[in-house]
């Protein structure tokens, strides 16, 4: 009994530290947080919060502005994950098929995943800018317009422009990652299912799908949750022009927060984005069940 004792008491004290910093920098920001989402907390009241209840909730709900920023982050997240799931799955399958030589192509894909957001985006509005590199070799090169278009001006041409650098910029990371997953199908299977005169789609959906089902599901929440968190892209290549038509949750929020200040809208904006992300989670995992 004091050998059990001491032994809890050892792993209470080596828990401590890790619980302490978990506590300090996790639990009590999120409590922090709910309560400012609770109070009316803005630059005018930093010294006297008064507690107003879910009336920040209810205006972020009703916000039409939040009912634009929240579809941009939708429509975003719709187009950049799938896009990004397929043409890495591909060039995984691509590479795979490789007998050598896939070190060269691994290295090329994963480039842009390491390169930063912030040079990545910079780059991607100096070519779309209305005197940008595109536009340049439309009209002056190719002679294809006579004016300039102007790429990044409107609502759905800027949001184009982010999802077509978070759908570029994730294509390594699916790619490593279902690299990985294929490498452990068995290769029996697809000797057995050639066997049985199976074909290369029937060996794609048949054994490769439903053997990285796992991986699928990983790669889909993951990216889920980083299609909501989209920022430095926006923030960078649009900043929300024009009229916050291309903003979303992060950039909002930022926003609402440090512009605007009210901080008890921010605080709730978050957790109502939270919210949304766990409900997400939820029906993706269920659907994967079902189909399992």
């Amino acid at each position: 009994m004091k050998l059990k004792a001491k032994g809890k008491i050892q792993i209470g004290v080596l828990l401590l530290p890790g619980l302490l910093i978990f506590g300090l920098f996790t639990v009590y920001p999120i409590v922090r947080l709910f309560i400012m989402s609770m109070t009316k907390w803005d630059f005018g009241s930093f010294a006297n919060q008064e507690l107003i209840g879910f009336a920040n909730y209810m205006e972020v709900l009703t916000d039409k502005d939040f009912h634009v920023v929240f579809g941009n982050t939708i429509i975003y997240t719709l187009i950049t994950v799938p896009g990004q799931m397929i043409l890495g799955l591909l060039i995984a399958l691509l590479i795979n098929s490789l007998l050598r030589g896939q070190i060269p192509f691994r290295v090329a894909y994963y480039l842009p995943v390491i390169t930063s957001w912030v040079i990545a985006s910079l780059v991607f509005k100096y070519v779309f800018n209305t005197e940008g590199l595109l536009n340049y070799f439309l009209c002056n090169v190719i002679h294809l317009s006579k004016q300039n278009i102007h790429w990044l001006d409107t609502r759905w041409g800027g949001m184009a422009v982010a999802m077509l650098l978070g759908t570029w910029k994730g294509i390594g990371w699916n790619m490593v990652v279902f690299l990985a997953a294929l490498q452990t199908v068995p290769l029996e299977l697809y000797e057995s299912a050639a066997l049985d005169g199976a074909n290369s789609w029937h060996k794609f959906f048949d054994i490769t799908i439903p053997s990285i089902r796992g991986t699928i599901l990983f790669a889909l929440v993951m990216l889920t949750i980083g299609g909501f968190n989209v920022y430095t892209s926006i923030k960078l290549i649009t900043d929300g022009k024009p009229g916050h038509q291309t903003d979303v949750v992060l950039t909002w929020m930022y926003y609402k927060a440090f512009s605007a200040g009210k901080f008890g809208y921010a605080a709730a904006l978050s957790f109502i984005i939270a919210i949304v992300l766990a409900i997400l989670a939820v029906i993706q995992f269920r659907l994967m069940e079902n189909k399992e």
